[in-house]
């Protein structure tokens, strides 16, 4: 399977002793696909992964496949600063079935080369050693610092080109996004916001892969699939309006998940793990007065 369109980077509920929460996690994956996205990049930013041990990610892979979530719609992130787990993490999501993989650089160790992180995806791609691998690479510099320049994405997709297929670009910076779909047209190259979607998608990029899709699933994927269609720019302008508004208030995870909290009457979904703290109830009221006033409306989780 080749990913294109909208995916979800899944926001991970916990229960109030801070255990992933199985059974809302699976409803809220369920959801999205049933709101028409293309699929869910489970484990990334938007998930708080890097708070989630390899072995609570795996395990909660396991059960969204075991309840029936397909697996080749998931593109779970699989990288950290260690080989060793990223392997492991890696050649789990192959097994499992999994379309992808969400790969982040090594990002503890700054101002390394582009020499040593090409050296670190290969050595995960040769030590996980499965047909079915397919990489995208998670260009994140705002969180990571450590990133994929436009070269060494060219350099891993020429040594890899059945391996290395794709890019979800976190940069924030269109210039950086349109500068590798232009140079690899073959690659499927996904922004990290909403807001490039139309821009993205006239360059020849593959569709985004965006954390306020946790709340505009419906409407990001409606402007996804009539992006060639009269109104298109109109529909680009409102989605752009929504994602701006939520995320000018505050990080967005904690954002996100006290907003799906006001908005489902559930206080549960605004846990987080620490360091991140939920985010004060009356800025999210604030906020859906925002959003209400911008014409969204709350497409459910269930």
């Amino acid at each position: 399977m080749s990913f294109r369109g909208v995916l979800v980077p899944v926001a991970t509920p916990f229960t109030a002793d801070l255990a992933p929460d199985k059974g809302k996690f699976i409803a809220l994956c369920k959801a999205f696909l049933a709101q028409g996205v293309a699929g869910l990049a489970i484990f990334g930013t938007t998930s708080e992964a890097n708070s989630i041990s390899g072995d609570e990610r795996m395990r909660l892979l396991e059960q969204l496949v075991a309840s029936g979530v397909p697996a080749e719609k998931l593109m779970p992130g699989t990288g950290g600063c260690s080989i060793t787990e990223a392997v492991v993490l890696t050649r789990h999501a192959v097994r499992q079935g999994c379309g992808g993989v969400l790969l982040l650089p090594p990002f503890f160790y700054k101002g390394v080369s582009d020499d040593g992180i090409f050296a670190f995806v290969e050595h995960i791609i040769q030590d996980v050693s499965e047909d079915g691998l397919k990489i995208y690479l998670y260009h994140i510099p705002p969180m990571a610092q450590v990133g994929f320049s436009v070269e060494l994405v060219g350099r891993l997709h020429g040594a890899y080109p059945d391996t290395v297929v794709g890019l979800k670009d976190s940069s924030g910076d269109w210039s950086n996004t349109e500068a590798l779909i232009k140079a690899y047209p073959q690659m499927k190259i996904f922004p990290g916001s909403e807001i490039f979607l139309l821009d993205a998608l006239r360059a020849g990029g593959a569709g985004c892969i965006t954390a306020t899709a946790n709340l505009n699933a419906r409407m990001i994927s409606a402007s996804y699939k009539c992006w060639q269609e009269p109104g298109a720019d109109a529909r680009q302008q409102t989605i752009t309006k929504i994602r701006k508004a939520v995320q000018t208030i505050g990080p967005l995870v904690p954002v996100i998940k006290s907003y799906l909290a006001l908005k489902t009457g559930d206080p549960g979904w605004s846990v987080v793990r620490p360091p991140l703290i939920a985010m004060p109830e009356d800025v999210v009221v604030e906020l859906d007065k925002e959003l209400t006033g911008l014409g969204y409306e709350f497409p459910g989780v269930t």
